[in-house]
């Protein structure tokens, strides 16, 4: 079976009771999880690509490395939608909202009325502002047909240069390592993961990727990228050159909420919404990457969370409180990354923390990183250490007090800690 399905406007209807924007993780968990919860009435998925609903983490780890065939990665296959009664427009891009007629304009004009709006669009690729940005050869990873064109220039790559020490980098330098590329990794701050995770977890994975053979080049800012049509290189801020035959950006995201902000919704880094995931606009609801709300994981600070499990989650109380089962959003975010033969498992957020205490050691690959934020258990991130990652859920959930010596002895199992508050 085919998993693109091109453009299916002439099959779409002119309104639908609920309409999600977006065929991503969020916009199907929440097509899903209304039939799920019983709604009867009509529901349609209105995505830019053309392609059915699959999953995004695989992009930059099994379906580029080649382990996982595109068919591998849908959500659901396509006769799923069908026999559920949920409908798919395809290569259509929302690009404005009219709140008032209760409908929502696609780029080649046509229109969708609505009873209820599901924004779940995600977000796209931050893109170098430097000269060189738009040449052939410059990737980011976002959706599928970023992944194919990197695929095909594979061949022809002998060195590979990734800007950006985050996820979406790491995992790209792992699996161009995998093909046997050169590659060199460039981060602007003084170590990789700096946003999301302490110095442990950081100094880790710089080295495990060190010892892969990644030429890992901290602390270093890029000037431009060179060549006339194509990539050929790269010139940092400090006037060094570095010869390349591709070059791959992971530096972030920036949230696709244009449509609704210009429509008076609240926002600014995403739309604001409330905890049944409700927007300032009448019968629009946000969830997923695009959704900025107050968290009590991160302190209460205003997040946006990047992640599957907080677009599905986020669905999930959509749905409830589409079909009058009011539900609030409180689940714990939980996160994983693949590189090499190493899995992190990570559970709750560190924004914020003024501790961090080691358990394990990191020579031995299997370890975790608990982290504290005024003595309470805020996140952990687990490396090989599959138990500590289940049974840490808890004190997240709790903000668990432990004592900081029985924390960090891997002999003692997190279930058997007993919280001093």
């Amino acid at each position: 079976m085919a998993s693109t399905i091109g453009d299916t406007s002439h099959l779409a209807p002119a309104f639908a009771e609920v309409v999600i924007v977006g065929g991503g993780h969020g916009g199907a968990a929440c097509a899903i999880a209304l039939r799920k919860a019983g709604f009867e009435g009509s529901v349609l998925i209105v995505g830019k690509e053309s392609e059915l609903p699959y999953e995004r983490p695989p992009l930059s780890k099994e379906y580029l490395s080649g382990e996982k065939a595109f068919g591998r990665i849908l959500i659901r296959q396509e006769a799923f939608w069908d026999e559920q009664r949920i409908g798919l427009r395809l290569g259509a891009r929302v690009v404005s909202v009219d709140t008032v007629a209760h409908e929502v304009t696609a780029a080649d004009g046509a229109t969708i009325g609505y009873g209820r709006l599901v924004w779940a669009t995600g977000g796209t690729p931050r893109r170098l502002t430097c000269a060189g940005h738009h040449l052939t050869g410059v990737h980011t990873v976002r959706d599928r047909a970023d992944a194919d064109r990197m695929i095909a220039e594979l061949p022809d790559v002998g060195t590979a240069v990734v800007i950006g020490g985050g996820y979406i980098g790491l995992e790209a330098a792992a699996v161009l390592r995998k093909f046997g590329k050169s590659v060199i990794l460039l981060e602007a701050l003084d170590r990789v993961l700096a946003r999301v995770a302490g110095e442990d977890l950081s100094r880790f994975f710089e080295a495990e990727h060190r010892a892969h053979g990644v030429d890992m080049r901290l602390g270093q800012s890029v000037d431009c990228i060179l060549g006339d049509d194509r990539v050929t290189g790269v010139r940092l801020a400090d006037g060094t050159v570095i010869a390349a035959d591709m070059v791959i950006v992971g530096i972030g995201i920036l949230p696709e909420v244009a449509p609704l902000i210009d429509a008076g919704a609240p926002g600014g880094n995403g739309v604001a919404v409330d905890g049944a995931c409700r927007t300032g606009l009448p019968d629009v609801y946000a969830i997923g990457d695009c959704a900025s709300h107050a968290n009590r994981f991160a302190g209460g600070a205003v997040v946006r969370v990047e992640s599957v499990q907080n677009a599905n989650d986020q669905a999930t109380v959509v749905a409830k409180d589409i079909v009058g089962q009011p539900a609030v959003y409180d689940a714990v975010p939980w996160f994983w990354s693949n590189q090499y033969d190493l899995k992190l498992q990570t559970v709750g957020l560190s924004i914020g923390y003024d501790d961090a205490v080691l358990r394990g050691d990191p020579a031995t690959r299997k370890f975790s990183v608990v982290y504290l934020r005024d003595c309470r258990v805020i996140a952990l991130d687990c490396v090989g250490a599959v138990k500590d990652y289940v049974q840490g859920r808890k004190l997240v959930e709790t903000g668990a007090v432990i004592d900081r010596a029985i924390l960090a002895d891997p002999a003692v199992m997190l279930k058997d800690m007993v919280p001093l508050s």
